[in-house]
């Protein structure tokens, strides 16, 4: 099935912006030129502008125009974005979709060294599913993750994600992976996957190149309180 013209046009712009053939703070043509260009209606030209801004690409100044970002946003819908595959979540960030993204996952089981049992709550040598989940988008690296969760733990379960990021230098797998010098900071996020009374059901460290965003954005639906 063919895909729709705004996510064929959004996606044509997007690579001009990753390659640079579209420079950081350069203006789009206006909705008009830019639906005689393609040949299509200025409604489609909203809904690829609308794409490319949900994706941090560009950005809007009123009565001005259209700009290129100097780096893209990372949106981040939790808790369910994290329930997404990766090839779901960098899929819908990249415009161009997710043939241009490759996922790596390598699973294994571990014993619980003194660290691991202290954040997942578990007896020391206790066994923990171990997942490295490696993404790279036209050939360039873009994330790397370890994930630690006790076998058989429905992480579908949890009912709060607990995350803190910072910009630090990575473990040196993560470094090897995103090809960082050594010293150079990435950014990184620690999630906690926990229910209702604090039981942690998964672990996980992720790491991004710093240059790939320029801000991350939360985003959570919060219960009302009574």
């Amino acid at each position: 099935m063919a895909e729709p013209a705004y996510v064929s046009i959004a996606g044509e712009i997007a690579r001009d912006i990753r390659s640079g053939a579209l420079p950081a703070g350069t203006q789009l043509r206006s909705y008009s030129e830019l639906a005689k260009q393609h040949g299509v209606s200025e409604i489609v030209i909203r809904k690829v502008v609308d794409l490319l801004l949900r994706q941090g690409l560009v950005y809007t100044v009123e009565r001005r125009g259209t700009f290129v970002a100097s780096r893209p946003t990372l949106v981040r819908v939790s808790p369910e974005r994290q329930m997404e595959d990766p090839e779901v979540t960098f899929g819908n960030e990249s415009a161009a979709g997710a043939d241009d993204v490759q996922i790596e996952r390598q699973t294994a089981s571990i014993r619980a060294d003194d660290e691991l049992a202290a954040l997942l709550g578990v007896s020391l040598g206790s066994e923990v599913t171990h997942v490295v989940t490696k993404a790279s988008e036209s050939g360039r690296p873009i994330s790397i993750s370890d994930s630690y969760q006790p076998p058989g733990t429905d992480v579908a379960a949890a009912n709060i994600l607990e995350e803190t990021m910072a910009d630090r230098p990575p473990v040196p797998a993560h470094a090897e992976w995103l090809a960082v010098a050594p010293g150079d900071f990435v950014k990184t996020v620690h999630q906690r996957f926990l229910t209702t009374d604090d039981r942690v059901l998964m672990v996980a460290d992720v790491s991004y190149p710093k240059d790939r965003y320029d801000s991350f954005v939360f985003r959570m639906a919060l219960d009302p309180q009574p």
